[in-house]
């Protein structure tokens, strides 16, 4: 039995001195932020809570824009305009005897294939250069024949015209079929587009739309796009659509359900929904008071008045056991490349040094009995 007693009370010295430095999966919340109160430490510490979320609400975003920049397009006329590089086929009927343009023999003289100069006009003989270009074919059929009018009074005028580079939309990549796609008309909108293309390649995960338009470039994220009728833009010529992965992610590390890299499923993601992403917290090792959300800002980002971080590294801090926080905790938004950190319990080191001292007793029970 004494021999049992000092067994144990050597296992019990040793984990006096060393139980802070059993090994563990995550670190202590007070590890992490030791240094905070240090005038010269690194990073700033800042809890969430609903004090602090509208200033922090107001912080500059990270790792991207904050948002994403999308615009709004009104329906057009059905009928498309004709613009620089769309082919035009004429077709001019004359049943004058001494026609300037058909044969005694025809009725009909056929023009194909013009093509609509940088200018905006097509060549005509006898009346010289027509400016057809931003009419539609019916109005440039008009014009023309109000021009002919001087020189073949009864001509009247067919037109067909196939749509040009300004005239068409790129479908670029990330498409079942990629392509460049004549526009039918002015009120052909971008889901249309997405489906003439073969729709979004089901190999994209999270994927983002981005369409390219007058040297300026828009995205919005597929799920948005189709969940919200006004985001579904009418196309305009020259444009380019691209459909790539969204590539947003934050890090998730420590006593969560999941210690890896989370891609965003929608644009704005919040702390706890980051957390359910990750499958929540580890029931028996992780401190739901010591959530930890790590972010590095930019010097240019530097406030000395309370309106932006006072440091480049940030730590914000989540208590989940207060009913309070957690509702500020859902205005907190996950930045691209944040580090989500769910610190360990104290009690578990103490449950670990407990659960070996059992483990001592029942071998020193053991050796009693031999």
């Amino acid at each position: 039995m004494q021999k049992t007693i000092r067994l144990i009370s050597a296992f019990l010295a040793i984990f006096v001195v060393a139980a802070c430095t059993l090994p563990r999966g995550a670190a202590i919340e007070g590890e992490v932020i030791r240094s905070a109160d240090d005038e010269d430490a690194p990073f700033s510490v800042v809890a969430v809570n609903q004090a602090s979320i509208p200033q922090i609400g107001t912080w500059p975003a990270t790792g991207w824009a904050g948002h994403y920049h999308w615009f709004s397009g009104t329906a057009g006329p059905k009928s498309n305009l004709i613009r620089p590089g769309d082919t035009i086929d004429l077709v001019i009927w004359d049943n004058q005897e001494n026609s300037l343009l058909t044969a005694s023999t025809q009725k009909n003289v056929v023009m194909p294939g013009l093509v609509v100069s940088p200018s905006g006009s097509i060549f005509v003989p006898y009346i010289d250069e027509v400016r057809i270009g931003g009419l539609s074919p019916d109005r440039a059929r008009r014009r023309i024949e109000e021009q002919l009018e001087q020189v073949v009074p009864d001509a009247q005028v067919q037109l067909q015209f196939q749509s040009g580079p300004d005239n068409s939309v790129d479908a670029v990549g990330g498409f079942n079929a990629p392509g460049t796609y004549p526009l039918p008309n002015r009120n052909f909108s971008l889901l249309s587009m997405i489906s003439t293309a073969g729709g979004i390649s089901p190999a994209l995960e999270n994927p983002l739309v981005r369409v390219q338009r007058g040297g300026r470039n828009f995205e919005i994220r597929a799920d948005t796009l189709y969940e919200r009728a006004s985001a579904n833009v009418v196309m305009r010529g020259g444009d380019k659509i691209v459909v790539e992965e969204d590539e947003r992610y934050f890090v998730a590390l420590g006593a969560t359900g999941t210690e890896t890299i989370v891609p965003f499923t929608q644009e704005h993601i919040n702390a706890i929904e980051a957390l359910a992403l990750l499958g929540g917290i580890n029931d028996t090792r992780a401190n739901p008071k010591g959530i930890l959300i790590l972010r590095e800002y930019s010097r240019k980002d530097l406030r000395s008045d309370g309106s932006g971080p006072i440091r480049t590294q940030v730590v914000f801090t989540i208590d989940l056991t207060s009913a309070e926080d957690i509702f500020a905790a859902r205005k907190f938004r996950i930045n691209p490349k944040d580090l989500v950190m769910a610190t360990e319990s104290p009690i578990g080191s103490v449950r670990t040094v407990f659960g070996l001292i059992g483990s001592v007793v029942g071998v020193g029970n053991a050796i009693s009995n031999n």
